[in-house]
């Protein structure tokens, strides 16, 4: 028989071994965790500082004064010495990192919904890499939306410098824009994809954990973020698109309606908010505000 020290030194060497299998994928597990929000954290500082600096930059720039007493941004103009399709990738470049810096606060949650989907059936590290996936996906849809934005907002910018008529009209087509956006925070189409960000991929759901999935998981996201954001997105391209003020109120109001705990209800109150701005905007630019 062996010796009680050596029978109690075993057990306890193989509880210890246990426990520390036990342990070492919750260890693993919080510390990609952690990995994945400094990642997201720094990816946001960074992207948003950049924002700043070229809001300001076009800020100190100015704009062009047109008829109605407005002034016209900046970003649907060519530098000098400028090509078009120079301006192009310049303006895609700054609608890339905009986006990043905009979306990222309401896409941590929903990656890290899919993360607790697809974990457990891959390694740490090839979540990540997928996690970084769906994230491209996600942030490749806004890509093209800011590529059928830039052609589209120079064709404005030109016919309203072309026709003064135009021009004056675009303070009034603004509040339009701006009232029709608030109007669309009502609608069931708004609620339903609302719903798909707040709550995709589904509690309790799992996802294959490989990269054609998590590639067609960011782009759904992508797509339905990008619909349930059109409002939104139509103010801020109406109300300057590098403007500082106007973007930091539309990241607020997307990051609320997709954290707060009754989002739909959120949704519907800045609805009515936005359209009793918009009234206001053409009350104001008929001349009866």
């Amino acid at each position: 028989m062996a010796p009680p020290r050596r029978v109690l030194s075993e057990v306890v060497g193989v509880s210890g071994a246990t426990a520390g299998l036990e342990i070492s994928p919750m260890v693993s597990e919080r510390a990609s965790r952690q990995a994945f929000l400094g990642v997201s954290a720094l990816l946001f500082a960074v992207s948003a500082a950049v924002t700043i600096v070229w809001c300001r930059s076009m800020s100190a720039m100015g704009g062009m004064p047109m008829p109605g007493g407005w002034t016209m941004s900046m970003a649907w103009m060519r530098m000098p010495g400028q090509t078009w399709p120079g301006a192009a990738a310049s303006f895609l470049g700054m609608w890339v990192v905009m986006m990043v810096a905009m979306m990222l606060p309401s896409l941590v949650p929903m990656l890290g919904r899919y993360r607790e989907a697809a974990a457990g059936r891959t390694g740490e590290t090839h979540l990540g890499r997928l996690t970084a996936l769906v994230g491209v996906g996600y942030f490749l849809v806004w890509t093209v939306f800011g590529m059928a934005a830039f052609p589209l907002g120079i064709a404005l910018a030109a016919a309203e410098m072309m026709e003064p008529a135009l021009a004056h009209g675009v303070p009034i087509a603004v509040g339009v824009v701006v009232v029709i956006a608030g109007s669309l925070q009502f609608t069931a189409w708004k609620a339903r994809h609302l719903a798909c960000c707040r709550e995709a991929p589904g509690r309790g759901r799992t996802l294959p954990a490989d990269a054609a999935t998590a590639w067609r998981h960011g782009l759904r996201l992508g797509l339905h973020c990008s619909y349930c954001c059109a409002g939104p997105m139509a103010i801020l391209l109406v109300m300057g698109v590098m403007d500082l003020r106007a973007m930091a109120l539309v990241t607020a109001a997307i990051t609320v309606e997709r954290l707060a705990p009754a989002g739909e209800r959120v949704a519907r109150a800045i609805g009515a908010a936005v359209v009793g701005a918009g009234l206001l905007m053409i009350a104001r630019a008929a001349g009866l505000g």
